[in-house]
Protein backbone atom coordinates (compact mmCIF):
# COMPACT_ATOMS: atom_id res chain seq x y z
CA UNK A 1 0.00 0.00 0.00
CA UNK A 2 1.43 3.41 -0.90
CA UNK A 3 2.27 5.79 1.91
CA UNK A 4 2.10 9.59 1.73
CA UNK A 5 5.15 11.35 0.36
CA UNK A 6 7.14 13.78 2.53
CA UNK A 7 4.91 16.62 1.29
CA UNK A 8 1.71 14.82 2.39
CA UNK A 9 0.36 13.81 -1.05
CA UNK A 10 -0.24 10.23 -2.05
CA UNK A 11 2.21 8.88 -4.64
CA UNK A 12 0.90 8.40 -8.16
CA UNK A 13 2.82 5.13 -8.59
CA UNK A 14 2.66 1.71 -7.01
CA UNK A 15 1.41 -1.85 -7.24
CA UNK A 16 -2.09 -2.66 -6.00
CA UNK A 17 -2.85 -6.38 -5.52
CA UNK A 18 -6.04 -7.82 -6.93
CA UNK A 19 -8.21 -9.02 -4.06
CA UNK A 20 -8.66 -12.79 -3.73
CA UNK A 21 -11.41 -14.26 -1.57
CA UNK A 22 -10.17 -17.10 0.67
CA UNK A 23 -12.29 -19.64 -1.23
CA UNK A 24 -10.80 -18.50 -4.57
CA UNK A 25 -7.12 -18.51 -3.63
CA UNK A 26 -6.55 -22.28 -3.90
CA UNK A 27 -8.45 -22.85 -7.17
CA UNK A 28 -6.72 -19.83 -8.72
CA UNK A 29 -3.30 -21.15 -7.63
CA UNK A 30 -4.15 -24.52 -9.19
CA UNK A 31 -4.95 -22.66 -12.45
CA UNK A 32 -1.54 -20.87 -12.27
CA UNK A 33 -3.14 -17.57 -11.18
CA UNK A 34 -1.31 -16.83 -7.90
CA UNK A 35 -1.96 -13.58 -6.04
CA UNK A 36 1.61 -12.39 -6.73
CA UNK A 37 0.88 -12.30 -10.46
CA UNK A 38 -2.43 -10.44 -10.12
CA UNK A 39 -2.24 -6.68 -9.72
CA UNK A 40 -2.82 -3.20 -11.08
CA UNK A 41 0.43 -1.26 -11.34
CA UNK A 42 0.66 2.50 -11.83
CA UNK A 43 3.62 4.50 -13.05
CA UNK A 44 3.71 8.04 -14.37
CA UNK A 45 2.66 7.00 -17.89
CA UNK A 46 0.88 3.65 -17.68
CA UNK A 47 -1.65 1.60 -15.75
CA UNK A 48 -0.73 -2.07 -16.15
CA UNK A 49 -3.29 -4.76 -15.24
CA UNK A 50 -2.49 -8.48 -14.80
CA UNK A 51 -4.49 -11.48 -13.70
CA UNK A 52 -1.67 -13.94 -14.35
CA UNK A 53 -2.06 -15.46 -17.83
CA UNK A 54 -5.83 -14.81 -17.87
CA UNK A 55 -5.83 -11.04 -18.48
CA UNK A 56 -3.38 -8.27 -19.27
CA UNK A 57 -3.63 -4.64 -20.32
CA UNK A 58 -1.40 -1.58 -20.62
CA UNK A 59 -3.46 1.58 -20.42
CA UNK A 60 -1.87 4.99 -21.01
CA UNK A 61 -2.68 7.12 -17.92
CA UNK A 62 -4.01 10.03 -20.02
CA UNK A 63 -6.76 7.69 -21.32
CA UNK A 64 -8.13 7.07 -17.82
CA UNK A 65 -11.18 9.34 -17.93
CA UNK A 66 -12.88 8.51 -14.60
CA UNK A 67 -12.87 5.99 -11.78
CA UNK A 68 -15.13 5.12 -8.88
CA UNK A 69 -15.58 2.49 -6.21
CA UNK A 70 -18.53 0.22 -6.87
CA UNK A 71 -20.74 -2.23 -4.98
CA UNK A 72 -19.83 -5.92 -4.83
CA UNK A 73 -20.33 -8.02 -7.93
CA UNK A 74 -22.35 -11.22 -7.87
CA UNK A 75 -21.65 -14.75 -9.06
CA UNK A 76 -18.54 -14.32 -11.19
CA UNK A 77 -14.82 -14.49 -10.48
CA UNK A 78 -11.99 -14.37 -13.03
CA UNK A 79 -11.72 -12.34 -16.24
CA UNK A 80 -15.01 -11.87 -18.08
CA UNK A 81 -16.12 -9.26 -20.56
CA UNK A 82 -18.55 -8.15 -23.17
CA UNK A 83 -18.54 -5.17 -25.52
CA UNK A 84 -15.41 -3.63 -24.03
CA UNK A 85 -16.43 -3.88 -20.35
CA UNK A 86 -14.20 -6.37 -18.52
CA UNK A 87 -14.47 -7.65 -14.97
CA UNK A 88 -11.11 -8.81 -13.60
CA UNK A 89 -11.54 -10.11 -10.06
CA UNK A 90 -10.66 -12.67 -7.45
CA UNK A 91 -13.30 -11.45 -5.00
CA UNK A 92 -16.79 -10.00 -5.04
CA UNK A 93 -15.81 -6.85 -3.11
CA UNK A 94 -13.15 -4.12 -3.29
CA UNK A 95 -14.51 -3.21 -6.72
CA UNK A 96 -13.27 -0.22 -8.72
CA UNK A 97 -14.64 0.78 -12.14
CA UNK A 98 -12.25 2.60 -14.48
CA UNK A 99 -13.64 4.34 -17.58
CA UNK A 100 -11.35 4.97 -20.54
CA UNK A 101 -11.58 7.94 -22.91
CA UNK A 102 -11.05 5.56 -25.83
CA UNK A 103 -10.68 1.79 -26.12
CA UNK A 104 -7.26 0.17 -25.69
CA UNK A 105 -5.98 -3.24 -26.68
CA UNK A 106 -5.87 -5.83 -23.91
CA UNK A 107 -5.60 -9.63 -23.83
CA UNK A 108 -7.46 -12.52 -22.25
CA UNK A 109 -5.65 -15.84 -22.31
CA UNK A 110 -3.49 -14.37 -25.09
CA UNK A 111 -6.42 -13.36 -27.31
CA UNK A 112 -6.71 -9.63 -28.13
CA UNK A 113 -9.72 -7.59 -27.08
CA UNK A 114 -10.83 -3.96 -26.93
CA UNK A 115 -11.11 -2.58 -23.41
CA UNK A 116 -13.18 0.55 -22.72
CA UNK A 117 -14.09 -0.07 -19.05
CA UNK A 118 -12.16 -2.08 -16.47
CA UNK A 119 -13.94 -3.39 -13.38
CA UNK A 120 -11.41 -4.83 -10.93
CA UNK A 121 -11.34 -6.12 -7.33
CA UNK A 122 -8.48 -4.61 -5.31
CA UNK A 123 -7.10 -5.23 -1.84
CA UNK A 124 -7.09 -1.48 -1.14
CA UNK A 125 -9.45 0.33 -3.52
CA UNK A 126 -9.18 3.63 -1.58
CA UNK A 127 -5.37 3.77 -1.90
CA UNK A 128 -5.68 2.95 -5.60
CA UNK A 129 -8.25 5.70 -6.14
CA UNK A 130 -6.02 8.21 -4.32
CA UNK A 131 -2.99 7.22 -6.42
CA UNK A 132 -4.97 7.22 -9.68
CA UNK A 133 -6.19 10.74 -8.92
CA UNK A 134 -8.86 11.07 -11.63
CA UNK A 135 -12.41 12.42 -11.40
CA UNK A 136 -15.31 10.29 -10.24
CA UNK A 137 -18.32 10.58 -12.56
Amino acid sequence: MPVPCHHGRMPRNGRFPIRYSPWVALPFRLMALPPGGSFVELDDRTMRVRLGWAFSARIPRPLVAAARTAPPVHLTIGAHGWRGRWLVNGARDGIVEVDLAEPVRAFTAGFPLRLRQLVVSLEDPDAFMAALDVPSP
